[in-house]
């Protein structure tokens, strides 16, 4: 049949006449067509809102097939809108909202509008629920919710909103969920939202609100849940409260309120959950709490609390969660919190308690985490701490607990026991067979003897696995040991362990072993080529013999190697110059003999290196010498002597003619840099002859090539020659601080008005270059503990303490392995002495001697540090969060972290692990610097993330 050329145009306008017919019949599918139009549809979720051709006006609304519309029976009347989580953006306008009048339900909730909220919602009489909740909706609240007279639920959780509360809502009679939180509302709680009449939920947390909480709050007597926390209050809370007699639930946590906790408070007898957690609540903790019988949940960590906890904590039966930790709490346990039937969970760690534990924990509940770590409590484990078979994890560490393990020997529900820094003795009795789930062991510091169990090899999940400092110990190194699947740590130093290093059959995912100071002999296994991802291995102060094996050279990820003081001979593998990972290599103190390979690699890592070889030689030894007759050798040496001293000679001279008012150009080199003259560096920056020439760039820094070919990082800086000597000292020891995640400082070249510092000069770039780039879960954790470790180190393994001072992303370097070192670690220290500003002097942290510019300075680093951690786990798209954080509620933050990191409930070890993390920086941004816990607490609470294999 042929088709007439005008019948497809025709056709068109001939169905687009008839959709307009069938809108004109349908207010409600035009007005949602409109609103389609105006907003951003990302995932094209609303794709089915449309007209099918060829349909006619039948009375019926077409929208009511449309996903998210809701209609009556006779799908006639649009009543609910529910566009809940569908990717949508934009402004919503409300020019389209008057058709809706018998609307119920708008949900709009978790999208990203953005925009001041539209008041025409506020038209839309019949409303009973508005949810707006996850979106961007900023400026004022706009006046005119007096309107929806039938409301009963209003949530705009998680938006931009500003100003102070709206003060109309409490007009709303019918109105029972109030949940405002998530926003920037500011000033005072108004003293009318005492006066709800129906209210059951109210919900103002993680805002900008001030002043003191209103005591009118006390008249709410329907609402059963309340949540107020993460603001910025004056004072403590108002006894009124304990007028809520209905109140189930009560939440003002991180709200800066401080004085005493109202003893009142006990008559919210039907109260079944109570955080009160990061505060500056002080005294102690009312014993008439005992009469809250409902309680499930008490957090009132982080505080500072004191006194004891009280002994009628044993009639809250139904308690699952007691969390007293960062307080100032002393006295004992005591025995009645055994005997809670319900206890789960007892977080009492950093506190002052002393004593034993009662007799009696675990054994009449289903005790699943008990973390009593930071006290100095003394005994024994108690022997049913896991009788209810529940136990997941266990931190007893740092404090003074005696006796032997035997209560955890099948205790198969554990994951997780840290019981290092105590004087735990005897053998160690886990019965590896039956911890089907643990992952992580950390039995250090303790006087354990016996050696290491046999069947640690049946431990089929463990990451981390630590005994070192048990100098009794004894044993050898289980056989099988290295072929446990997921071993990331192995670490065993100081254990007075003998005999041989079992074969590497199967180590893919060892990244640290460390082994040093016991009696281990014999070689070490060419099959160490297995171990892929190993990173640290340090075997120093052993009798290990027999050559270094070329495979352990060749390993890719190699960071770290420490050999010294054994007895290995033969020659240096010459694979170890190749790696694009080594940062140390120590085979100091052995029977090493030949050259030293010609690699600049290995040359940089300084004499001390290879110290105690009398048969090596090579740079930055010294040099070999061939065989020669005598004859000959004193002919060489008058000849070379000639030489030197003519040389000496003319130099001398150019130097007297060249010398100026700045005094002669010195150098002072570190480990890691040749020795190079001050004449050699300063002739790299330019081509000039002259010495005083200054190199020709401009501002702080530039890169420069050294004679023998390496890059470094060139920083300038002016001094007086008063500060030459103070300054240079801490130069010196500035350079004499070596860590695998800090940048190398290898040397400076001065005179009395300039000096110019010599770095490595790293290939990858920076942490701020990179924040925007995803990257997983692993790689976060990898450079967040690397940070840690670098800071650490400087705080106190230095001596006296360095400060870091500008601690950014920007200073956060990468290497070859794209570990992350510090960069620019005491500038700012320096830059203070050379202008007289500071003491020259500081201490380690923890003695009391360090003076307080320099303790200021640390926990500085420490808030920075805890900043730097919220970049890092949002991708650079906060910067400088420190205060935002500890406005909003744990909950919310958490929510954003999961969704940046796409986390979901199907890996629940991330989660954990993010949770840790954000409790790590909630500590270090705590705004009063003596709450921040120091930078060696810290990364001990991060030691669990699997990027430390721990």
């Amino acid at each position: 049949m042929e088709i007439s050329p005008w019948s497809l145009p025709f056709n068109l306008l001939f169905t687009s006449m008839l959709i307009v017919v069938v809108l004109a019949a349908d207010p409600y599918s035009k007005a949602l067509l409109s609103l389609k139009s105006q907003i951003i549809d990302g995932s094209n979720s609303l794709d089915d809102w449309k007209v099918p051709p060829g349909e006619t006006p039948s009375g019926k609304v077409h929208a009511c097939s449309w996903s998210g519309v809701k209609c009556n029976k006779n799908s006639t009347i649009v009543v609910g809108l529910n566009l809940c989580m569908k990717n949508l953006a934009g402004e919503l306008l409300g020019n389209q909202l008057s058709v809706f009048t018998e609307l119920v339900e708008l949900n709009v909730s978790q999208n990203a509008f953005s925009g001041e909220l539209p008041v025409e919602i506020f038209n839309l009489s019949k409303l009973t629920t508005l949810d707006i909740s996850g979106n961007n909706f900023s400026g004022r609240f706009p006046n005119g919710i007096t309107g929806l007279k039938k409301l009963v639920v209003l949530d705009a959780l998680s938006n931009s909103f500003s100003g102070p509360l709206p003060v109309k809502v409490t007009e709303l009679e019918s109105l029972k969920v109030l949940n405002l939180a998530g926003s920037y509302f500011d000033g005072e709680i108004p003293s009318s939202y005492g006066s709800f009449k129906s209210l059951e939920y109210l919900h103002l947390a993680g805002n900008s609100l001030t002043g003191k909480i209103p005591p009118e709050l006390g008249k709410l007597k329907t609402v059963t849940h309340m949540e107020i926390g993460y603001n910025f209050y004056e004072g403590s809370i108002p006894w009124q409260l304990s007028n809520m007699t209905e109140l189930q639930y009560l939440d003002i946590a991180g709200a800066n309120l401080s004085g005493s906790i109202p003893k009142q408070l006990c008559n919210l007898t039907k109260l079944e959950s109570l955080f009160l957690f990061r505060n500056q609540f002080m005294g102690s903790i009312p014993w008439e709490f005992s009469q809250m019988v409902s309680l499930i949940n008490l957090d009132l960590s982080d505080n500072l609390i004191s006194g004891p906890i009280p002994e009628s904590f044993g009639e809250l039966k139904k308690l699952k969660l007691l969390s007293l930790m960062f307080n100032e709490m002393n006295g004992t346990v005591p025995d009645t919190i055994a005997e809670l039937p319900s206890m789960e969970t007892l977080f009492i760690w950093n506190n002052f308690f002393t004593g034993s534990l009662p007799e009696n924990l675990g054994r009449h509940s289903r005790l699943r985490w008990l973390d009593v770590s930071n006290n100095s409590f003394v005994g024994s484990i108690p022997p049913g701490v896991c009788a209810g078979g529940k136990l997941f994890k266990l931190m007893l560490f740092s404090n003074n607990f005696t006796g032997n393990l035997s209560a955890l020997s099948n205790c198969s529900s554990l994951v997780r026991i840290r019981v290092e820094d105590n004087s735990f003795s005897g053998e160690i009795p886990l019965n590896f067979s039956h911890l089907h789930g643990i992952r992580y062991i950390d039995l250090s510091g303790n006087t354990f003897t016996g050696g290491i169990p046999a069947d640690i090899s049946k431990a089929l999940k463990l990451q981390y696995f630590s005994v070192s400092n048990n100098p009794e110990l004894g044993g050898t190194i289980p056989w099988k040991t290295w072929s446990l699947p997921f071993l990331q740590n192995f670490s065993a130093s100081f254990c007075n362990i003998s005999g041989n290093l079992p074969p590497f059959r199967s180590c893919r995912s060892l990244v640290v072993v460390e082994l040093q100071k016991n009696t281990i002999s014999g070689s070490i296994p060419n099959s160490i080529s297995n171990c892929q991802s190993l990173e640290i291995i340090n075997l120093a102060r052993n009798h290990l013999s027999d050559h270094i094996p070329k495979e352990l050279a060749s390993l890719p990820a190699l960071g770290v190697v420490d050999l010294s003081h054994n007895d290995f001979s033969g020659s240096i593998p010459a694979e170890f110059g190749k790696s694009s990972s080594l940062v140390l290599l120590n085979v100091s103190f052995n029977d090493i003999s030949g050259t030293i390979p010609s690699h600049k690699l290995l040359q940089s890592m300084g004499s001390s290196a290879y110290a105690g070889n009398p048969k090596l030689c090579g740079a930055p030894l010294q040099s070999c010498l061939t065989a020669i007759d005598g004859k000959k050798l004193r002919l060489i040496l008058l000849i070379s002597a000639g030489v030197v001293i003519l040389i000496a000679a003319t130099v001398s001279l150019l130097i007297r003619l060249q010398k100026g008012s700045k005094g002669q150009w010195k150098m002072n080199s570190f480990i890691g840099l040749p020795q190079f003259t001050a004449n050699d560096v300063l002739r790299s920056f330019n081509a000039t002859d002259s010495m005083e020439e200054l190199p020709p760039f401009s501002g702080a820094f530039c890169k420069a090539v050294l004679p023998t070919g390496i890059t470094v990082l060139v920083k300038k800086l002016e001094w007086e020659p008063k500060r030459v000597k103070i300054a240079s000292e801490f130069i010196t020891q500035l350079g004499n601080s070596r860590h695998m995640n800090l940048i190398r400082l290898l040397g400076f070249c001065y005179n009395n008005q300039l000096t110019y510092l010599l770095y490595d000069c790293l290939p990858n770039g920076n942490l701020a270059e990179k924040l925007r780039m995803q990257r997983d879960w692993g790689m976060k954790c990898r450079i967040i503990i690397g940070i840690a470790k670098g800071l650490c180190f400087l705080h106190h393994d230095c001596n006296p303490a360095i400060p870091h001072g500008d601690l950014k992303s920007s200073n956060v370097m990468f290497d070859d392995n794209f570990e992350p070192r510090l960069a620019d670690f005491g500038f700012k220290h320096l830059i203070q002495l050379i202008k007289g500003t500071v003491p020259a002097t500081s201490s380690t942290l923890g003695t009391g001697e360090f003076n307080d510019a320099i303790k200021d300075e640390l926990y500085k680093d420490i808030y920075d540090f805890g900043e730097l951690i919220l970049e890092i786990l949002t991708n650079g798209k906060v910067i400088k969060g420190g205060a935002s954080i500890q406005s909003k509620p744990k909950d919310v933050v958490l929510r954003e972290m999961y969704d940046e990191n796409e986390a979901g409930s199907t890996n629940s070890l991330q989660e954990d692990e993010m949770k840790q993390v954000v409790d790590v920086a909630l500590l270090c941004t705590k705004s009063r610097a003596v709450d921040r816990p120091s930078i060696e607490d810290a990364l001990k609470l991060l030691s669990g993330l699997k990027a430390n294999g721990k």
